[in-house]
């Protein structure tokens, strides 16, 4: 395979700049009072804890969330996207499975094992210490006999358990420890029914009808008591016990040491899989491994699939209707995606994400030529904006009126409706991520090519065509700048990919469109005051354009391009965070404010650092880590004010963005450092 082609002047000579050429947490209180959108709920308790508590567990399959008080309070079986089993995060009646100390909610302190997911939550009674240890069961590749019928791509050395394994030990004084497991399927609506598997105390399972069969079995005596499972005993110091949760056919452990061997292969798992990675030696280090672990952890292993986060409806204003469904895989997270997998050296994980997108365009296809393309009136030719991560059929955007939502904020939302949009910018997306591939690589499969001309050409057919937009706007279409510029990236990556595979014909008409496109948006999508606004004719500005210097649209000291950047610091953000856009001048279906899209924030780092604001873009970047979870998670918003994470909450997207600003301020310290002149 030859080299990439050698690049030319003009727009078209820029390379994508995904890869990069302290402050304290935000603070709660303003005059006295806490405002912003969290201020009005702030003098009241509320049964739910914060969206930036919670633990995200995974075994690359299957995710759920942990709450402070050790109640697992999410968990959809079988696939992300299915119904919860556990689902007392959007109503506190839907199902938790907690293992803790009796009497007591409050820990002493949580994290994660280092270099994995496993969570060790600490609990300090009035009569003694208890450690609580909580993963997803990862081993070794078991399956010898048969196939899977859920992997599509090449099986690795490990595969999941289907087990949820909790271990507690007394580690000073003794502790009174209380177990209860109480699902309720089908979102809440279906109450368990449990029964013994074996002659003793220690084995249940469920014989619900119509719903997935759960195992319960472990060192404790267990009791049912309705949907409930129930257990009590006391443990002395050094003493442990030890409960699994399954929902396979497979075994569950059922002696210590057995236990012990999970826990040992779970963390090598997640360890080795980080060792792969090439991680910087800068500050942001920890942060950039958390966000890897998140990321890995957001991927559906036997499709290649990456969920954009693991929860459904959690607000994005307290109380508010903006609630949506994201327990899916975005075409949009493709380019950031193989972008963040290549820098930090995930390759495997990179190539398994396009070959999913590969899988799914190949069945859209299909289904166009047969007549039996789904989606709405407004959908993208050919291309979906979002899959089930396991590639079945999009469920119909729906509401579930019977839960009471995430502290009262309604309605919930399952299915997602964006699915059958048109969104102009993923054309961009999509064969940008097959550039960015390729030149890692040095590599276009024939497979792959077909996706380019798919894209390039629908690029091209309706760049001049208004869409809903990055932001998934409910309201009217619109000319929105950003999906014109993702059209441009479409044709100036899809040439120079034309180029590589030996096409000059074909480069040469996607070039000359591209210089189209670039023209065109230079000529209607600036204002009188030299700044790229959020749609043709408007005045007003988008977060989404912070992402024109990444992409190279111009040059980075291009005075555009700059007046914008530091337009969007200075008047779309509020206590230096980024809004997406002004909700009162943004007709998005919704007539509500929102906090500030954590992922916009992030590329202000990037960009800043793109136009020579290194000082700015390291405060900032400063500032947003030290906003993280206690776990290190971001959610995708932040309020502004108070500091709380709002929205469904571990976000891909946001912890992708992350990645990008880490490296971009890494680099360019580096980059001084070896600018610097040394005394002698």
């Amino acid at each position: 395979m030859d080299a990439m082609p050698a690049e030319t002047n003009g727009p078209a000579a820029y390379e994508v700049a995904y890869a990069p050429a302290s402050a304290s947490p935000l603070h709660a209180l303003s005059g006295g009072r806490e405002t912003g959108l969290a201020g009005s709920l702030a003098l009241f308790p509320s049964s739910f804890p914060a969206i930036a508590d919670y633990a995200f567990l995974s075994d690359c399959e299957n995710n759920c969330l942990v709450a402070p008080s050790g109640a697992v309070e999410w968990l959809c079986l079988p696939n992300p996207h299915d119904p919860s089993v556990f689902g007392t995060l959007l109503d506190r009646s839907a199902g938790s499975f907690r293992l803790g100390p009796q009497d007591l909610s409050v820990p002493a302190s949580r994290r994660y094992l280092p270099g994995t997911t496993v969570l060790e939550t600490t609990w300090q009674t009035g009569t003694g210490w208890l450690v609580v240890t909580d993963f997803l069961a990862v081993g070794p590749w078991h399956r010898t006999d048969d196939r899977s019928a859920l992997h599509r791509r090449t099986p690795s050395d490990f595969d999941a358990r289907h087990v949820l394994v909790r271990i507690a030990k007394c580690v000073h004084g003794v502790v009174d420890l209380t177990l209860k497991c109480a699902p309720s399927f089908d979102y809440g609506r279906v109450d368990a029914r449990w029964e013994y598997s074996g002659s003793g105390y220690d084995q249940v399972s469920t014989s619900t009808p119509g719903a997935i069969r759960l195992s319960l079995a472990g060192s404790l005596r267990l009791g049912i008591e309705g949907r409930n499972v129930l257990a009590r005993h006391r443990l002395c110091e050094g003493e442990t016990a030890f409960m699994s949760l399954g929902w396979s056919d497979r075994p569950l452990p059922l002696q210590r040491g057995e236990v012990a061997a999970w826990r040992r292969e779970t963390e090598a798992f997640w360890r080795a899989w980080l060792d792969r990675g090439v991680i910087p030696d800068h500050a942001g280090r920890e942060a950039l491994e958390r966000s890897a672990l998140a990321l890995k952890g957001l991927t559906y292993a036997p499709t290649g699939a990456l969920l954009a986060a693991p929860k459904t409806s959690l607000p994005e204003q307290p109380g508010g209707e903006r609630n949506w469904d994201y327990r899916f895989a975005w075409v949009r997270d493709t380019a950031f995606a193989m972008w963040g997998l290549h820098a930090l050296g995930f390759d495997a994980e990179a190539e398994d994400f396009l070959a999913f997108l590969g899988d799914m365009l190949a069945s859209d296809i299909a289904a166009d030529i047969t007549g039996g393309a789904g989606g709405g009136p407004d959908r993208t030719p050919c291309l979906q904006i979002l899959y089930p991560v396991n590639g079945g059929v999009q469920d119909p955007e729906v509401t579930l009126d019977h839960l009471s939502g995430y502290d009262g904020a309604t309605p919930v939302r399952v299915g997602n409706g964006a699915y059958g949009q048109q969104q102009h910018d993923i054309f961009g997306a999509l064969v940008d991520c097959v550039y960015q591939h390729a030149r890692n690589r040095d590599a276009l499969s024939e497979r792959t090519w077909r996706v380019v001309l798919l894209a390039v050409e629908a690029a091209l057919a309706c760049w001049r065509e208004p869409d809903r937009g990055i932001w998934e706007v409910r309201g009217e279409p619109r000319h929105f700048t950003f999906s014109k510029v993702m059209c441009w990236v479409a044709a100036d990556r899809g040439a120079r990919l034309a180029a590589l595979h030996g096409d000059a014909a074909r480069a040469q008409a996607w070039r000359d469109a591209a210089e189209v496109i670039h023209a065109d948006v230079c000529a209607n999508g600036v204002d009188d005051r030299g700044r790229f606004t959020q749609s043709y004719g408007g005045d007003e500005l988008d977060a989404s354009l912070l992402l024109l210097p990444l992409v190279r649209f111009l040059p980075p000291d291009d005075p555009r391009l700059v007046a914008t950047v530091l337009g969007i610091a200075d008047e779309l953000s509020v206590e230096g965070m980024v809004l997406r856009y002004r909700t009162e001048a943004t007709d998005d279906g919704l007539n509500q404010p929102e906090g500030s899209f954590t992922t916009c924030s992030f590329w202000l780092v990037s960009a800043l650092v793109e136009i020579g604001e290194v000082v700015r873009a390291r405060q900032l970047c400063d500032r947003l880590l030290a906003a993280s979870s206690p776990l290190g998670l971001f959610a995708e918003e932040l309020d502004p004010i108070s500091g709380r994470q709002l929205g469904n909450f571990p976000q891909a997207l946001t912890h992708l963005a992350l990645i990008n600003a880490v490296l971009h301020v890494a680099s360019a310290e580096q980059a001084a450092v070896h600018a610097t002149p040394h005394l002698v």
